[in-house]
């Protein structure tokens, strides 16, 4: 990868490319540490203090996974501090009423015309739920206080507190507004797509945060029934470079199903009688089922962030069951994120039309008829790639939190989705360089 990247930046127009991004990058990591204004900065910080005490389980809440998704600015409570989650959520609401609606699956298959709409859609969807978002944060804020019970906004009624509830909760939305443009301005003119080059820039700038995290762990292995931990953080960091191997060797994993096209005479001419395949990806949905199956189980932990039931309680037991360390949690978790697999693979790959469009181009797989046969044997290939896919995917979202529960090491942001995320990215930027540099190398065939 890094050699790519240095014969990448050896011509001009990609490093003009690179040179883009990284610029746009360099802006979202400053406006994720600007705050907005009307807050007590010093009552924020002692609130979120537990993101970084190695000896409260709140650190493994939702205010940890959407700051680690945000880089940091969530916690922070700067104009960033939504990052790019609305854009997401907003993206994955078109998805599936692309499929529910036929209006706009209709608008979908109109070629490029059809994709700018549905985009406009998109970005109007993601400014509306940036303001609900934004609107929720800030009366969490608003609402909160700090250790000492100073409360996080500086004013708290009358005309002037509607005032700052304005401004704030708009500072919030444009924010997520600006940083979709600048992802859309990535796509246009840098290198990588936008929005996941983003994510990857707030999840990397944690990494510092995470090293910290490991370095107080080993502190405190020095400390009276501490010695278990001299073991524990060298195994993490083990298992951290294994699940990197392991997602690597997975993206790239594919079954391969053997296609003979048929020879046809057309005038003096002799088509087909070549020997191709059709190359299904395991991990079809890439990280999209974890995503999914994230949103949905962080809407009890998004309602207990405003209503703290009574202990002992049922929904005390409820929103401890569907907290990050709850057996609830894990269980549904795994189950999400097999049926959210399943569901994005029904999406994107359709067995009848794959069967048809190798019959019209006189395509068939050895051994099977065409039409219908071909159909069902591709959907049984298709089920069977998904579960090895959801299976690898679920393994990897719920090792981090089983190994948290065994070991006792929490708040260490570096998740399975963050990894994955992390790993994908990387790996999608490094093939569009090498397919840049390719198409700028290609000489022709008069050479």
């Amino acid at each position: 990868m890094f050699k790519t990247i240095r014969n990448a930046w050896s011509i001009p127009d990609l490093r003009k490319k690179i040179l883009f991004t990284l610029l746009i990058i360099i802006l979202f990591r400053v406006g994720s540490v600007i705050p907005v204004p009307f807050l007590n900065m010093d009552a924020l910080a002692d609130l979120m203090g537990a993101l970084s005490d190695v000896s409260n389980t709140a650190s493994t809440s939702l205010v940890s996974y959407l700051n680690t998704l945000s880089g940091g600015a969530f916690a922070n409570a700067t104009i960033f501090a939504m990052g790019i989650t609305p854009y997401i959520n907003s993206s994955i609401i078109m998805q599936l009423l692309c499929v529910a609606i036929p209006a706009l699956e209709r608008l979908q298959k109109e070629g490029e015309d059809g994709r700018k709409k549905i985009a406009t859609i998109t970005r109007y969807v993601t400014v509306g739920l940036g303001l609900i978002q934004g609107t929720a944060y800030f009366f969490y804020l608003k609402n909160s206080t700090d250790s000492k019970g100073t409360p996080i906004a500086t004013y708290n009624e009358g005309f002037a507190m509607v005032f700052a509830a304005i401004v704030i909760i708009l500072c919030f939305t444009a924010g997520t507004a600006l940083m979709m443009w600048m992802g859309e301005q990535i796509n246009k003119y840098g290198i990588g797509n936008g929005i996941s080059m983003l994510l990857f820039a707030g999840i990397i700038a944690r990494l510092p945060f995470t090293v910290d995290l490991l370095v107080k762990y080993w502190q405190m292995a020095a400390q009276p029934g501490g010695a278990k931990f001299y073991a524990l953080v060298p195994l993490w960091v083990v298992l951290f470079l294994a699940v990197i191997w392991v997602i690597t060797f997975m993206q790239d994993a594919e079954r391969r199903i053997p296609v003979q096209y048929a020879k046809r005479v057309v005038g003096r001419k002799m088509y087909g009688g070549q020997s191709t395949h059709l190359p299904i990806k395991v991990a079809l949905g890439g990280v999209m089922p974890i995503i999914f199956a994230s949103s949905i189980l962080s809407i009890p932990s998004t309602i207990n962030m405003f209503w703290t039931p009574e202990a002992g309680t049922f929904w005390a037991s409820f929103m401890q069951a569907f907290s990050t360390e709850g057996w609830l949690y894990s269980i549904v978790y795994f189950v999400l994120i097999l049926m959210f697999a399943y569901f994005y693979t029904t999406i994107q790959y359709n067995p009848i039309e794959m069967a048809n469009n190798l019959k019209q181009n006189n395509g068939t797989i050895p051994g099977i008829r065409p039409g219908r046969p071909t159909a069902e044997f591709i959907a049984k290939i298709l089920s069977r790639i998904t579960l090895i896919g959801a299976l690898f995917l679920a393994f990897i979202a719920l090792l981090p939190i089983a190994y948290s529960a065994a070991s006792g090491l929490r708040g260490l942001s570096m998740g399975g989705t963050s990894v994955i995320i992390i790993v994908g990215v990387a790996l999608d930027t490094a093939k569009q360089l090498e397919s840049q540099m390719m198409m700028r190398h290609y000489k022709g065939f008069l050479d």
